[in-house]
């Protein structure tokens, strides 16, 4: 290497006491070469000429770790799976006739979807069924009555305004419903009147 391209602060190759090892280079020392850190031995070292450096150390950069979900949904380029919250969890166990499992929404979206996908004939418009949310308001002004998630399944399903093919939809519709309760509050279509029971609100 060539003396004006050793910079102050960089690693090098260099042979020291006949051996090869890194050094960083902490400045220029005032009898000539140039001072240094080994950085095995974290002892300093004198470079008395450039013959004795034998090429610049590189290193990769270094990866940054991801702190918190949205740097991790970027790293990945995909969303990562938003987990149920005890509140939640505890608000679908309240359900009367719905069971709590692995088939329960995640998501408030995951109500409004149904899972089950039917054929259509290329060309023909798919048939626009209502969510579960809408499903279920339309049950409830049918009825007239407060109903629990379970009753209001059953109807759903027996009057084929919803399909699904979750193990639980019962808990899937009453973790949605105390969803939008929730986030909604006044505006919210349902009210809760008892233990598990909605009607619609005025």
């Amino acid at each position: 290497m060539k003396k004006n391209e050793i910079k102050i602060g960089q690693s090098y190759k260099v042979k020291v006491s006949g051996n090869i090892a890194e050094v960083r280079i902490t400045g220029e020392n005032p009898h000539g070469g140039w001072d240094g850190v080994n950085v095995a031995t974290n002892r300093a070292v004198r470079i008395k000429s450039v013959q004795r450096i034998r090429s610049l150390v590189s290193r990769p950069a270094k990866r940054r770790v991801a702190k918190t979900l949205d740097e991790a949904e970027a790293a990945n380029g995909t969303p990562a799976k938003k987990v149920m919250t005890k509140a939640e969890y505890e608000a679908q166990a309240a359900s009367e006739g719905g069971d709590v499992g692995p088939g329960a929404a995640t998501s408030p979206e995951a109500a409004d979807e149904p899972k089950g996908k039917t054929k259509r004939a290329t060309g023909e418009p798919r048939a626009k069924r209502p969510s579960g949310l809408d499903a279920a308001a339309a049950v409830l002004a049918e009825a007239g009555k407060p109903l629990n998630a379970k009753e209001m399944v059953e109807r759903m399903l027996a009057t084929g305004m919803w399909t699904t093919g979750g193990k639980t939809p019962a808990a899937t519709i009453y973790a949605a419903i105390i969803r939008e309760i929730a986030a909604k509050g006044d505006q919210s279509r349902f009210r809760k009147v008892e233990r598990g029971k909605f009607t619609l609100a005025n």
